[in-house]
């Protein structure tokens, strides 16, 4: 078997083993797709039937059974006829109803099972990655799992199905006529295995095409402001139209190898059709075969060998399936590296003393950016960090979520290392106001809630006076109940910085870490959010990160941090003392140089 074959029968047994709570709705769809088709194949018995009652009248076979008046057998045959037909249709409507439900909750399942393991992936993953690719798999590509149960499975089922049991009645019928029906056979199956093995890496090409679209189109909707600022419109257009010519060229190719197959197949069948239309007619004539049986055998030949013509159209949902289903697992199976511990935690028990101690961190293929880094922040306590962009400020916040894995050293939260806690437990602990804001595309009171849905309208309301913006809330004309759009683009930066404190000051954490959270506020509303703090932060331990040196004057410790090492520390006047980096930085912001 070949590399391309091994990989779609492993995607298909991966797609099986991942669904083993539906195995018994897989197995009455199966039920139903065959006995359907059992069904299906009657008709041309009831000609053979039929034509043998007219020929041979009271010695036919009906007559063998006791039936021996033409009337009678005729309308046994219309009794049998009804039946089979009503049985056809019901199971073709149980069939259709059940692989559609699979189709459906087996879209669901994966979906909702690859966007929860994706949620658990470490940060790295995604800043390796793409957006657009990921958005691609979750959506693109399960629809395409999905179009194929719908329909597909059940066409390869009932295939198979008719393939077994007519080959079988028309062998056992009359084997000397229906070796003629057998030949086209395997040149059909041995055709469609080639072009399997032909078609798997063009629709893989396909499909990894149109994930860089999407990833195009995400990053600029993202980035529209940009686009329309730098007067780059045709310039992004004519980039997604590369992309598209791309996809479109890889599409063409599948396309163009995928319609030749069902003309080769009906010649195929024009052989085996042939060859059964002037055998067989020959015999009858000669009286060698009856004329019902070559009757039976002309009509059972096209129920054998015509569905084969979908085999072509069924192979290439099946290779575009299995394609999206190996991207789909591959996401699930992505191992996850930062793991929670087994200790939990309650908020109400967290003191707060965070310890780093020996800490060594590097980012992916980048230099060591903290080696042996030491920092002891006791509880209830608000410390200060500063320094030079890319001096490690921002990743001591991403280490103590773990959001990245340490190389060497311990993180301790209250004397435990921080990898032996209960992850969720450990963030739960932790309420962050980031730099780089981001709103939910809902109402304000729905951000200022987010993560605490059961917050009452006078708690949203505390958050957002503490946060110094419930006055431009209540001024806006809907108040909290304003559509801030997708990403917050439908207010000022100030505004949904004020809005993501409100937040992490609604989480109540122990443990409050702001990131240059009046970084896009303008001074009133600094010097207004300054006056708060000493109630934001009291009885809680703080990690305050600021260019404005203004934000942490009041902190009970500052650390200066530079090229990943602490290199002053103190509060606000003994650092002035020191006359050293903090100092300059001071005389710089206040004017005085």
């Amino acid at each position: 078997m070949s590399k391309k074959a091994n990989q779609n029968s492993n995607a298909l047994k991966r797609l099986i083993a991942s669904q083993k709570k539906q195995r018994s709705l897989i197995i009455c769809a199966a039920l139903c797709s065959i006995i359907n088709k059992l069904f299906d194949l009657a008709p041309p018995v009831l000609i053979g039937l039929s034509v043998d009652v007219v020929v041979r009248e009271s010695n036919s076979w009906l007559g063998g059974l006791g039936i021996n008046s033409v009337p009678n057998q005729i309308v046994f045959l219309a009794i049998v006829s009804f039946i089979i037909w009503s049985a056809e249709s019901l199971f073709e409507y149980l069939y259709g109803l059940l692989w559609r439900n699979l189709a459906q909750s087996t879209q669901h399942n994966l979906r909702v099972k690859a966007y929860s393991h994706l949620q658990r992936l470490e940060q790295s993953f995604f800043e390796n990655d793409n957006s657009g690719r990921l958005m691609s798999i979750l959506n693109d590509d399960i629809n395409q799992l999905e179009r194929f149960l719908d329909q597909g499975a059940n066409q390869i089922l009932q295939l198979l199905v008719t393939v077994l049991i007519v080959g079988f009645a028309m062998a056992y019928i009359s084997p000397g006529v229906a070796i003629f029906a057998f030949i086209p056979i395997p040149v059909i199956f041995i055709g469609s295995i080639r072009f399997q093995k032909k078609l798997a890496p063009k629709y893989k090409d396909v499909r990894e095409k149109a994930g860089d679209i999407a990833s195009r189109l995400n990053n600029n909707l993202g980035g529209m402001l940009t686009i329309k600022s730098f007067a780059t419109e045709a310039w992004e257009l004519e980039r997604l139209r590369s992309d598209s010519i791309s996809y479109q060229k890889s599409n063409r190719k599948a396309i163009k190898l995928s319609a030749a197959f069902i003309p080769l197949i009906r010649f195929a069948i024009l052989f085996a059709f042939l060859s059964i239309l002037i055998v067989g007619g020959l015999k009858a004539w000669n009286g060698t075969l009856a004329i019902g049986t070559y009757s039976f055998l002309v009509f059972i030949t096209q129920r054998l060998l015509w569905p084969l013509t979908t085999l072509g159209h069924v192979l290439d949902e099946y290779q575009r399936s299995m394609a999206s289903t190996n991207r789909v697992l591959d996401l699930i199976d992505t191992p996850i590296k930062i793991s929670g511990g087994s200790i939990r935690l309650s908020n109400v028990k967290i003191k707060g003393k965070i310890s780093f101690k020996n800490v060594s961190f590097s980012y992916q293929n980048r230099p060591e950016l903290l080696k042996n880094f030491n920092l002891e922040i006791e509880p209830g306590h608000t410390i200060g960090i500063v320094g030079a962009t890319g001096s490690g400020k921002s990743t001591i916040v991403k280490l103590i979520l773990r959001l990245y894995s340490i190389n060497n050293g311990n993180i301790e939260l209250d004397g435990i290392k921080i990898d032996q806690l209960d992850l969720n437990d450990l963030r739960k602990a932790i309420a962050l106001v980031s730099q780089e804001v981001y709103l939910f595309h809902g109402t304000i009171r729905e951000n200022i809630s987010y993560g605490n849905e059961r917050a009452t309208i006078n708690q949203i309301k505390r958050a957002a006076e503490l946060s110094e913006s419930k006055e431009f809330i209540e001024n806006l004309p809907e108040d909290y109940e304003t559509i801030v759009g997708e990403r917050g683009q439908r207010l000022s930066c100030g505004q949904c910085q004020r809005i993501a404190l409100a937040r992490a000051i609604l989480k109540d954490a122990p443990i409050l870490i702001l990131d240059e959270a009046t970084a896009s506020v303008d001074n009133e509303t600094e010097a207004a959010i300054q006056r708060s703090l000493a109630r934001i932060t009291s009885n809680r331990t703080t990690l305050v990160i600021a260019h404005r040196l203004s934000t942490v004057k009041n902190a009970n410790k500052i650390i200066v941090l530079e090229k990943g090492s602490i290199v002053e520390t103190g509060d606000h006047d003994s650092l002035l003392k020191q006359r050293g980096i903090y100092y300059d930085l001071w005389n710089v912001q206040a004017g005085y140089k």
